[in-house]
């Protein structure tokens, strides 16, 4: 069976991959809306991992949306989680695809889907949804990250990654300047993944 992880090159979404791996052929799959070059960093860091790697260019409606979105809430969350359900129904109306995953945990709030969104997708769509780590909290997934992973931290304006936040960000600096995305996004720490530990 084949399963289709949702990749930002992140520790979260590489952790999933990993996890998956004894029971799926794995394939990373990264969301681009064509401001940055997302999918060069995904496919090195997809690379260096041992998966293959695919991009997927959604309609960019969809980012236009969420700028719209965060401008109006002033906050991330209801437009990060707007894209991610439209990315996965992107995704899961490939007839390729029957199982999707990606890297949310357990306390996380951004993104995430509602129970009811998951099964609306599940059922509309005909795939399963699964979060690997929706268990774990962060102090577990660090845990697993140092024995597994070699990582690079940073804050999200130092660390380029290939999640919807990078290019929300983007969209948001070519209109408004930096100090609006300091205004909106509370600042945090990102992970770049580097390379697998051996074991």
């Amino acid at each position: 069976m084949y399963v289709s992880v949702l990749f930002s090159g992140g520790k979260d979404s590489s952790l999933s991959a990993i996890l998956l791996e004894p029971f799926f052929e794995v394939e990373l799959v990264t969301c681009g809306f064509s401001l940055l070059p997302v999918g060069e960093v995904a496919a090195e860091t997809a690379e260096r991992l041992g998966f293959p790697h695919r991009m997927i260019k959604p309609d960019g409606s969809i980012l236009e949306k969420a700028y719209d979105m965060i401008l109006q809430d002033g906050f991330p969350k209801n437009a990060i989680n707007f894209i991610h359900r439209n990315v996965i129904e992107h995704l899961a109306s490939d007839p390729n695809v029957s199982f999707i995953a990606d890297g949310i945990r357990r306390d996380d709030r951004v993104p995430l889907l509602e129970l009811s969104q998951i099964r609306s997708i599940e059922d509309r769509l005909g795939v399963h949804y699964v979060c690997p780590l929706k268990g774990f909290g962060r102090a577990a997934v660090n845990e697993l990250v140092q024995k597994h992973l070699v990582i690079e931290e940073g804050l999200s304006e130092d660390i380029l990654k290939a999640d919807y936040e990078t290019e929300l960000r983007e969209m948001i600096i070519q209109n408004h300047g930096p100090e609006k995305v300091r205004e909106i996004f509370p600042s945090h720490v990102q992970s770049h993944v580097i390379e697998r530990r051996n074991a």
